[in-house]
């Protein structure tokens, strides 16, 4: 697939501080990104794309974008490559810099948040915390008014977005680990990899497994609260803790379970027995940080709540032969946005459209032809 920046094509660096984090000693600022225009431009309209930790910068789409007169600004959080720290309340407050970047410096009339891939129910939190502020009360000071008062976006894209970052994981968890910190230990009644168990996985063996992956991830939000607990007691601010075996969706391995195009047996990483073993997404957090974005019971960065403050203008985007992200995902999402003005479309290609330079490009077309119908 041709990488190369088109001739056309301009690519500008931005760094800035947040209102709750300074530039680093060693210079790095804790909101960075690359605002891609059309050379000569100063466009009207602008997309902003950020993730969790993913770099975000450089992202496929957005020189795409840009060729065809969108602004797109691929935007960094301090927790890029530092998920094992991540705080939601703080990475809001990051994703505002870059909105307000957009709208006070970059001269953009109408910002449209592009929720793509982990980073959906991220932009998703975003836009629903700007217009009905809750989180607050969780920080002091110029972080607590600054998040109460986030600019608002003005068309919200979802693009191959996962429900929420605790529904990925748990619906990844590997059911049949009995010791979070010994991966040799598991029950093999609930192997998805023991043929015994499928597949085709039977109505009854998938309700017993996603029964105890949400059980699972209740255990290690219990310890969580309970370990956070005992080591603040000793002033101890937080501690790291590994997460093992996070590529065992039952629906990996069978494709009749939210059947769609996508190549199976198969997951983002390659061929999930063997990638089971190897570490996955959520494989080191901080206690807060599994409280924060991965646990089903105390994170908001789970996608129903938040899409269901969302009444912008919004499109939702899913690729057909997507190994991660499902049909039912996607329907999960347009079904959770509020908005009377949403519109549904299922297309092919991969995840990220690596498969073919025509899927991406019809994707893209799909999404500029959207924006500017609006």
């Amino acid at each position: 697939m041709n990488s190369d920046l088109p001739s056309d094509v301009d690519a500008q660096f931005i760094g800035r501080i947040s209102p709750t984090a300074p530039r680093i000693q060693a210079g790095g600022h804790p909101c960075q990104g690359i605002y891609w225009t059309q050379k000569g431009r100063r466009p009207r309209t602008a997309l902003i794309a950020t993730h969790y930790n993913v770099d975000f910068t450089e992202h496929y789409s957005a020189p795409y974008f840009a060729a065809r007169g969108f602004g797109f600004l691929g935007w960094n959080t301090r927790y890029r490559g530092a998920e094992d720290q991540f705080i939601l309340e703080h990475a809001l407050i990051d994703i505002g810099v870059g909105v307000r970047w957009l709208r006070e410096e970059a001269g953009v009339e109408r910002v449209v948040i592009l929720g793509n891939s982990g980073g959906g129910s991220l932009m998703g939190a975003y836009q629903a915390e700007a217009a009905a502020p809750t989180l607050a009360g969780g920080l002091k000071g110029v972080g607590a008014d600054t998040l109460a008062s986030l600019p608002v976006a003005d068309l919200y894209v979802s693009l191959n977005a996962h429900k929420g970052r605790p529904e990925v994981l748990t619906d990844w968890m590997d059911a049949s680990v009995v010791d979070e910190f010994d991966p040799t230990r598991t029950d093999p009644a609930l192997d998805p990899f023991d043929p015994g168990n499928g597949p085709p996985y039977s109505a009854a063996f998938i309700a017993r497994y996603r029964a105890a992956q949400r059980a699972r991830n209740q255990r290690i939000t219990d310890w969580a609260k309970a370990e956070l607990a005992r080591v603040k007691a000793a002033g101890v601010p937080d501690i790291l803790f590994p997460r093992y075996r996070t590529w065992a969706d039952l629906r990996f391995m069978d494709p009749a379970i939210d059947p769609s195009d996508r190549p199976c047996p198969g997951c983002y990483r390659g061929f999930p027995p063997d990638v089971n073993r190897l570490p996955g997404i959520g494989r080191v957090n901080s206690l807060k940080t599994w409280l924060s974005m991965w646990s089903l019971e105390t994170s908001n960065c789970q996608g129903g709540a938040q899409l269901a403050k969302i009444d912008l203008p919004a499109l939702v985007v899913q690729s057909t032969g997507d190994m991660g992200v499902f049909p039912s995902d996607a329907h999960g999402i347009h079904a959770a946005i509020t908005s009377s003005d949403k519109v549904l479309e299922m297309i092919p290609g991969a995840h990220y459209f690596e498969d073919s330079e025509a899927n991406r490009t019809a994707m893209i077309d799909l999404v500029s032809a959207w924006i500017e119908a609006q």
